[in-house]
């Protein structure tokens, strides 16, 4: 049974090594689609982006103003036009969170053309670059984050202020680019989870004769994404969380006992339970003892310092492992260089100097350039002050009763919400505690739990595998909203799992029905179609197969 089950790995390991690759390329001599007078400017050589080895087609970067006047406040975007012709009517917007986090992060390390990963060391193409299923841009919003602090800091109080920015800006875009009418989808990770309901609820909520040439939204799809209470789902769900990855988290039984006590003093688990129950009983209670005080996004407490369990966890843990990523929290030690100047990263030994700090970069992508004329002082992550006065976020959560999450779930019926289950820094229950709290179209929360599968259709990868495949996750769906867990990813699933991201975005866009279809990509070639049959090898090919993987062996 073994030997058997052995020759049919190295029979789909064989097969995967022969068959071309079946996701549909860019080509390198296209046609430009979207090059007129008004976009030269933007317009980047693809082929010549330096230390990347391969040209990645056309798309145009740069500053466009939020509004009508020159000199104010602009938003650094790149948009890379899709070859996929069912993408004809549509585009993505891809927003990284923070607040003051780069989408150039997203579109470097996650589901953009090019694949530069944390330890990797030169680029390579995304094969699950969502160029290949539609037209995409990342923009670095709102202002004051990275490139689009060139006009100073941003002056927002909450996320109203933030949408109508990115709405100022997005109207400015589609002008540019001609592209009135199309379909939109939002999309985003992590503080996302307040820019992307908000600002499509500003979207819907435009009105005119001309608002659906500009904010024709039809769904959004966010990444382990703040949705409630900061404070609360920080901790709430932390112990549970150790609970179920042990071996992650070595402590002694004393340790484990105590933390245990702690979340069941604090009423953590009680909340645990209130949030597996499905349906919900009723409205999710909030233990007294915490004494919660939240007015905002970011303003929020426990009267109760006890608990404060993800500190606790913290602290436990990076003793016994001292490259602990609350990330990811499956990375061993050492921490690999990061070309995007990755906090968790960048103190690697020969860590190299940030890919968009680099001058001849930022030339080639029409970035602003210092006051003084030098290379602008680019950062992963600016600083809240430069993106909220004060630092602060003034808005209620989106998913609170009455928000955004809940209009567009409403307005739309196309929402997708994952999770990977190595995040600590923001956990799958804290994003479902949230969700089950939330009443849309009708009833509260979930009506069944997480049963069905995630599937990610299994197809050749070539030499360098860059995502899992089969299924990574579990998901349940109720009245226009999909909740979805993701195995083996942390905090950024693009980046960890961008085969399951991918997937999500076929859903998204209507390319496939289900998230349990194991068909293929609507990528892919007719070959890798049926998802699990693949061509029987050669006794030839297994033992050659078998003699490659002996000589690999220590």
């Amino acid at each position: 049974m073994y030997f058997s089950s052995l020759l049919a790995i190295l029979a789909l390991s064989t097969t995967i090594s022969a068959i071309p690759h079946p996701l549909l390329p860019r080509a390198a001599n296209d046609t430009h689609k979207f090059l007129t007078n008004k976009t030269r400017p933007y317009s980047v050589d693809g082929a010549n982006l330096p230390d990347i080895p391969f040209d990645i087609g056309e798309s145009y970067s740069g500053l466009i103003p939020i509004g009508d006047k020159a000199g104010g406040q602009e938003l650094f975007f790149w948009f890379v036009p899709s070859e996929n012709e069912a993408a004809d009517d549509e585009i993505v917007i891809w927003l990284n969170g923070g607040p003051g986090c780069s989408s150039l992060m997203g579109f470097l390390q996650e589901n953009g053309p090019i694949s530069w990963q944390s330890g990797q060391l030169a680029p390579i193409r995304n094969v699950y670059s969502w160029t290949n299923l539609t037209n995409v841009i990342w923009v670095e919003q709102p202002a004051g984050t990275a490139f689009s602090s060139a006009h100073g800091d941003g002056d927002n109080q909450d996320e109203l202020g933030v949408a109508q920015q990115f709405l100022g800006f997005w109207k400015n875009f589609i002008d540019t680019f001609d592209m009135k009418g199309r379909k939109i989808s939002i999309t985003g990770e992590s503080y996302a989870g307040n820019y992307v309901p908000y600002i499509a609820e500003a979207m819907l909520n435009t009105t005119g004769k001309n608002a659906s040439d500009y904010y024709n939204v039809t769904g959004i799809l966010i990444y382990d994404p703040i949705l409630g209470d900061r404070t609360l789902g920080d901790n709430a769900p932390v112990i549970e969380f150790v609970n179920a990855n042990k071996n992650l988290f070595p402590f002694e039984e004393d340790v484990f006992e105590q933390l245990n006590e702690y979340a069941d003093q604090c009423g953590f688990t009680d909340l645990m339970e209130q949030t597996n129950t499905f349906p919900p009983k009723g409205p999710i209670k909030v233990p007294e003892i915490l004494q919660l005080n939240a007015t905002s996004t970011t303003l929020s407490s426990f009267g109760n310092d006890s608990c404060y369990l993800q500190y606790f966890v913290q602290a436990y843990i990076s003793q016994l492992n001292p490259c602990f990523n609350i990330y990811y929290v499956g990375q061993p030690c050492q921490y690999p260089s990061d070309i995007i100047g990755d906090p968790y990263h960048t103190n690697a030994p020969g860590s190299p100097a940030g890919y968009f700090t680099r001058p001849d970069v930022q030339k080639a992508i029409h970035a602003p350039t210092a006051k003084n004329g030098s290379a602008f002082e680019w950062d992963i992550c600016s600083p809240r002050t430069q993106v909220f006065a004060g630092g602060i976020d003034r808005s209620p959560p989106s998913a609170n009763n009455g928000g955004p999450l809940g209009k567009v779930i409403e307005r739309t019926n196309n929402v997708i919400v994952g999770h990977g289950t190595l995040d600590m820094v923001l956990m799958v229950n804290g994003s479902l505690m949230a969700l089950q709290n939330l009443t849309w179209n009708g009833a509260q929360g979930f009506s069944k739990p997480l049963e069905n599968d995630m599937v990610v259709p299994y197809y050749p990868q070539g030499v360098v595998a860059q995502s899992g495949n089969g299924t990574l996750g579990k998901w349940t769906e109720d009245r226009g909203l999909i909740f979805c867990t993701v195995e083996l990813s942390g905090h950024e699933v693009p980046g960890y799992q961008p085969g399951v991201a991918l997937r999500h975005l076929e859903k998204l866009l209507g390319r496939i029905d289900s998230l349990d279809d194991d068909a293929g990509f609507s990528t892919q070639d007719t070959y890798f179609a049926g998802g699990f049959d693949y061509v029987p090898l050669t006794e030839d090919q297994i033992d050659h197969q078998l003699v490659r993987r002996a000589q690999m062996l220590p």
